[in-house]
């Protein structure tokens, strides 16, 4: 627009040039206010917001993509593969695949694997591993325009590490909070003062176990619904997990705490999610020590992953434009090893030891009980479109 206004106000003084008196003069001022409009017009077109890629540009094509979108009663996510999924050894998604017949293929280029889903509403991605994975993975498909989210339930599904203290191998544990544990100081523990028992502080703190009084940032706690992991719980609490004979061998070795030796078992206890794959006696301390400065003293650390934060992060930007309900997401994670050594083995041993059969009978755990829940929530959704089961 601007170059053709330039060219028009060439050829207007060139006529001028040929033209006398006030002619000229006129054909020149005329010229040149059209040069001035033109150029205003091509800067408030410049100016003019980009309409965003997938959302209508009027009101009637956007009820018409509001209409066309699948609606999803539960969301399944899991947050890693061994190989393919399905047909192999699996990783957290490939049971709810094959099991549920999760047979609808999404092509799904943001993300690191292809979206499943069933004709009953149960929709099954998997994140890839780690914060940023999760983060992303979970933006890109609340997002997606082929989805309508309003009103899905999100079952956050996969293995941790559990401490021995509160869990036995294969347990599940349904979580009331997500904590973060990257965003934080850390000193060299070679270098910490001798009166600290690590060197990991919160932000805008002064030594470990202090409240900020600086400054901080709004993503290390992330509160659940805890009406709603109340109510999975107690549809799940007397759900039998599997045993094996592996992990019923390898709990024997610690001795000295009672919940690390019973059989696998369903509980709630809070999930800190961090990068970082920390482990050891130490290293446990500072996670429930964390978990309570963080969430309060009545919350419990029972598993450590490196994805719910990031999960959470992106569920909780979503919500703000209504695309998902954050009071409908909830999280349950099942051991597949220990934060800790047991006693008597060191903890470079026991952070790279392989975990026992593999960790199936946590990837199986994660399966069982959490699809108890979605079938509970899908079979009953005439009451659960619009009414967020609670605890009684």
């Amino acid at each position: 627009m601007a170059f053709i206004s330039m060219f028009g106000f060439a050829a207007a003084s060139g006529r001028a040039a040929r033209t006398s008196g006030a002619a000229a003069k006129r054909l020149a001022v005329l010229g040149a206010l059209a040069t001035v409009l033109a150029l205003a017009v091509g800067d408030a077109q410049a100016q003019t917001p980009a309409p965003v890629v997938g959302l209508s540009s009027s009101t009637e094509s956007a009820a018409s993509a509001a209409e066309s979108r699948i609606p999803v009663k539960v969301v399944i996510v899991a947050m890693y593969e061994t190989g393919e999924i399905v047909g192999d050894a699996p990783g957290e998604l490939q049971l709810w695949v094959e099991r549920e017949k999760l047979d609808r293929r999404f092509p799904f280029p943001m993300g690191e694997y292809e979206l499943r889903m069933n004709d009953r509403g149960m929709l099954a991605i998997c994140t890839g591993g780690g914060i940023t994975n999760a983060a992303t993975s979970i933006m890109a498909l609340g997002t997606d325009p082929r989805f309508d989210l309003t009103k899905a339930y999100w079952i956050i599904a996969g293995i941790a590490g559990g401490d021995p203290n509160d869990v036995s191998l294969g347990t599940a544990a349904w979580s009331r909070h997500v904590v973060d544990g990257d965003l934080l100081y850390e000193i060299d523990a070679r270098e910490i003062p001798k009166d600290w028992p690590y060197g990991l502080l919160p932000l805008g703190a002064k030594k470990p176990n202090d409240k900020a009084d600086g400054w901080t940032v709004d993503t290390i706690d992330f509160p659940l619904n805890e009406s709603l992991a109340r109510w999975a719980y107690a549809l799940t609490k007397n759900h039998p997990v599997k045993d094996s004979a592996g992990i019923a061998a390898f709990r024997k070795q610690f001795t000295g705490y009672a919940n690390a030796t019973r059989p696998p078992f369903v509980t709630m206890g809070e999930s800190l999610s961090s990068s970082k794959y920390w482990h050891g006696e130490h290293m446990n301390r500072w996670a429930n020590d964390w978990v309570k400065l963080q969430a309060g003293n009545q919350y419990n650390f029972m598993m450590t992953n490196m994805e719910d934060s990031g999960t959470l992060t992106a569920l909780r930007r979503l919500s703000r434009t209504k695309l998902v309900d954050l009071e409908r997401v909830m999280v349950l994670r099942t051991a597949s090893n220990y934060t800790m050594p047991p006693p008597g083995q060191s903890t470079v041993w026991s952070t790279t030891a392989p975990y026992p059969d593999q960790g199936l009978p946590a990837i199986e755990a994660a399966y069982q009980v959490g699809n108890r829940v979605a079938h509970t929530i899908i079979e009953g959704w005439e009451t659960h479109r619009d009414k967020v089961p609670a605890a009684e």
